[in-house]
């Protein structure tokens, strides 16, 4: 039996050392771009798994468990929003070039990069949910994982009375076919030359209106 539950503050150690990969997956490509290695995404996510308004954080997170194992996550916000939330991570580097985990001189890379790639992302308006993350882990792929947390964040959205719910997704991520599933339709498509160039696909804004069929 899939348990889709909100994550605490009790999930916060139990699943810090699960989470890094599961935002991994859902886009390396523009992940790797953007923070240069993989060995610098996981000290972030690490760093922002336990920070209330920050983009990884679990306080934004929905957790499929089963027999206390995690299967995926659901992360997605109203507010604090996808840009404060981006911001917030902003109070992280101090600590994580303390710890050796980065390079000052990196910081600054990293965020150019990142302004690239925030092109990427179109407004957010108010009256969406914004999914920033679903994943599930490998070895439940397939499994109806991912169908049990995008149903409840679409019911949490409904019955709070927006609008839709609106997620980005780059084009070659398989996951593209599985939200046409749910009555996700594609509103923009987005490339950044230089990220592009890079590797970084084209990314599409995707959107599930209520009042429409699923």
């Amino acid at each position: 039996m899939i348990e889709v539950t909100a994550a605490t503050d009790a999930h916060v150690e139990q699943f810090a050392s699960h989470v890094a990969e599961l935002f991994w997956s859902t886009g390396p490509a523009s992940y790797g771009y953007q923070l240069g290695s993989r060995t610098l995404m996981d000290a972030l996510v690490a760093a922002s798994w336990p920070v209330r308004g920050t983009l990884f954080a679990h306080d934004a997170t929905t957790l499929a468990i089963a027999d206390g194992e995690l299967l995926g996550i659901e992360v997605g916000f109203t507010d604090p929003g996808f840009l404060a939330r981006i911001d917030a991570l902003r109070a992280l580097w101090p600590g994580l070039v303390e710890s050796g985990a980065v390079e000052l001189e990196q910081i600054g890379d990293v965020e150019r990069r990142a302004a690239q790639c925030s092109w990427l992302n179109p407004t957010i308006p108010d009256d969406v949910y914004y999914i920033h993350a679903i994943a599930v882990t490998e070895a439940h792929r397939g499994g109806g994982v991912g169908a049990a947390l995008m149903r409840h964040a679409l019911a949490r959205a409904e019955e709070a009375g927006l609008r839709a719910v609106q997620l980005d997704v780059l084009s070659d991520n398989p996951a593209v076919d599985f939200y046409r599933a749910f009555g996700f339709d594609c509103l923009v498509e987005s490339t950044a030359p230089i990220p592009f160039a890079a590797g970084v696909p084209t990314e599409l804004r995707m959107e599930h209106r209520f009042g429409t069929s699923a």
